[in-house]
């Protein structure tokens, strides 16, 4: 797969701070990445997020959180507001001696989806509050403003169309907007939100299609229409490595597959260094670039 071509190594974007139904916390959204993004190997940018990864440990330790661990090795401390899960991984940056936005940014997955209730956005964890899709898309914009972010995955929920057009709308040309749920890895719903102008970027998830023919259709369609392509473990992984393989033989630049632990999330970065060796001179690695905006 992917021929001579087949030589640029993805920023890993690591799962480091666990929220929503991934975690028994009272973190509403449910992942908090980061990207190490300005390095100049795959080698060197698992080392920075390794040791932001640490870092983290130590800084939730020094404020009296717990340091165990969610459903993909990630933190799952009960933090005092949603907005705390960002500026204490902005602390561990700069702790582990990198500079937010600059070496590292940041990546969400709040999973809207399950907070989605006949309209609104419930926030089932922490206040309890119900807001708006409008209002969602206002924190999104704000947070975009304060934070280093590069990337936002499921912004808004699957069956919240005309939310996810109004985010696209406000934060389109700024950052990376990745449809999972909306899009579930499928070329039909994904060629149904290129013509809406939904998201400008899909993730791909390739058991969730269903074979590899489909998940490279799907790949294919995304790169025509100038979406990028966020390849992804699943919750339930085991540790089969394939989707790196498949991330390199796809250039899709960047990949979720949880933090700095658990063996099963270790394996992938593990198979990017040794393709990453045996490239040699021939490896690239993405880096900031890969997030297009």
């Amino acid at each position: 797969m992917g021929g001579v071509n087949a030589a640029v190594l993805p920023v890993p974007c690591m799962n480091v701070l666990n929220g929503g139904k991934h975690a028994d916390n009272t973190v509403d959204f449910q992942e908090f990445m980061i990207a190490p993004h300005h390095a100049p190997s795959f080698k060197e940018s698992i080392r920075m997020g390794m040791e932001t990864f640490h870092a983290l440990k130590g800084v939730l330790k020094a404020k009296g959180y717990s340091t165990a661990v969610g459903d993909e090795g990630g933190f799952a401390p009960d933090l005092k507001s949603n907005d705390e899960a960002v500026e204490v991984i902005l602390e561990a940056i700069n702790k582990a001696g990198y500079k937010p936005g600059q070496d590292i940014s940041i990546c969400l997955d709040p999973a809207t989806s399950e907070m989605w209730d006949d309209g609104k956005y419930i926030l089932f964890k922490s206040t309890k509050a119900a807001i708006s899709p409008d209002e969602l898309v206002k924190l999104w914009e704000s947070w975009a403003r304060q934070y280093p972010i590069v990337l936002l995955e499921d912004g808004m929920g699957e069956n919240d169309w005309t939310g996810w057009k109004a985010l696209t709308d406000a934060l389109g040309d700024k950052i990376e907007l990745v449809g999972d749920d909306i899009f579930c890895t499928n070329p039909a719903i994904l060629q149904e939100g290129i013509e809406k102008g939904i998201g400008n970027a899909i993730l791909i998830k390739l058991n969730q299609i269903g074979s590899v023919t489909e998940t490279l259709e799907t790949i294919e369609m995304a790169k025509k229409n100038s979406y990028r392509c966020f390849v992804s473990h699943r919750s339930g992984e085991t540790e089969d490595t394939f989707i790196s393989d498949l991330t390199v033989a796809t250039g899709a630049g960047h990949i979720k597959t949880g933090s700095g632990c658990r063996s099963e999330r270790v394996a992938k970065f593990n198979q990017f260094l040794r393709i990453e060796d045996r490239l040699g001179a021939r490896a690239k690695f993405a880096g900031r670039a890969a997030f297009g905006r």
